[in-house]
């Protein structure tokens, strides 16, 4: 999996215990990383997610904290902006605790890297939510030149995009060299429902429809669809999405940004179909109401400008990508169970 050249270099990456951060630190040292430093407050992680190597150095600390960002030295080729306040959801609940996850996070990285010399590149990792376009019906692909409104629907939404903004304005006024990747919705193995501490809402448990629907399936639980399953979604298996972060540090251009898609829309009443698929016996479908806050129901992202540029496109399809996602959840069900237990006296678990 591993892209470019990534030998003997120092990598800071911010969020590294997370879904994707975890299988990215995992990436950078098969491609030869000398030293990669986590930091990450596993407000939505496990520890165990934590690579034990010699080139690996955890630091259990939000990237806000002032004693952990005066401890970094200049001293890193590359830097992954991985850390978020995970989902829409979770926002909403909390607007304040999305700011400081989310906004204050990138604000203050970025303050701190702007004086460092040796930086190749700083890649964000954005959402691809923020740009697409609100409809329910024929959805176009989101290009990274579309405007973006200003009627978001969450915080997490804002400050995803309102962290592009300072990773411009870092970059014009100072020349740090950020990268900025959208993500469109990303699963695969690695992924553990309820990981980290309660952060309010369900969503702390049923986060991701993949991970969710899947968990559920193994279960022999319902699925329930909203909206009868007519929203779609442009799904991008984690490998791919790692190799296109690292694609973003070692061939994207200095202030672009990219999208990070499949560039294949997917209803969610078919991916609950394909993961029925995969297990026996398959399990029932419920229907319910859509939600009232989320306005972009069909949605996917051009993936034109990552293929000319990056020489980037997603490798593994939605089939292969389930199957895959199904074998490792049915693999880790005894690490996903304890972890979605630590959260029964907050919400209904079947």
């Amino acid at each position: 999996m591993a892209v470019g050249t990534f030998q003997g270099t120092n990598i800071l990456v911010v969020g590294g215990a997370g879904f994707v951060g975890s299988n990215l630190v995992t990436a950078l040292h098969e491609g030869g990383a000398a030293r990669i430093r986590i930091v990450d407050n596993l407000l939505s992680a496990e520890r165990t997610a934590v690579l034990e190597l010699p080139t690996v150095e955890f630091t259990e600390a939000s990237i806000t904290d002032d004693k952990v960002l005066d401890a970094l030295d200049d001293i890193y080729d590359y830097v992954f902006h991985l850390a978020t306040y995970h989902g829409n959801q979770s926002s909403m609940h909390d607007p304040l605790a999305d700011h400081e996850n989310n906004t204050l996070t990138t604000l203050k990285l970025f303050n701190r890297l702007s004086g460092f010399g040796k930086l190749r590149r700083v890649v964000y990792s954005s959402a691809g939510c923020t740009v697409a376009e609100k409809v329910y019906g024929e959805a176009r692909p989101t290009t990274e030149e579309d405007p973006v409104s200003l009627h978001l629907d969450s915080p997490y939404q804002i400050s995803k995009i309102v962290g592009e903004m300072y990773a411009n304005y870092f970059n014009s006024r100072f020349g740090l060299p950020t990268v900025i990747a959208r993500f469109q919705n990303v699963y695969g193995p690695g992924e553990i429902l309820g990981a980290g501490r309660w952060r309010g809402t369900p969503a702390t448990v049923w986060r991701n429809v993949t991970p969710t629907f899947i968990y559920r399936a193994l279960k022999g639980w319902p699925l329930t669809l909203e909206n009868d399953g007519e929203s779609s979604r442009d799904f991008i298996y984690v490998d791919d999405i790692v190799r296109g972060l690292m694609l973003c540090a070692t061939a994207g251009a200095v202030g672009e940004v990219y999208n990070l898609a499949s560039g294949v829309e997917t209803t969610i009443r078919a991916l609950a179909d394909e993961i029925n698929r995969n297990v026996d016996p398959p399990t029932s479908i419920e229907n319910a109401e859509r939600r009232a806050w989320d306005h972009s129901g069909n949605r996917l992202g051009s993936t034109e400008k990552a293929r000319s540029s990056l020489g980037f496109t997603a490798d593994t399809g939605l089939r292969d990508g389930i199957r895959q996602t199904v074998e490792w959840t049915r693999a880790n069900l005894a690490a996903i169970d304890a972890a979605v237990d630590r959260h029964r006296a907050n919400v209904t678990v079947p």
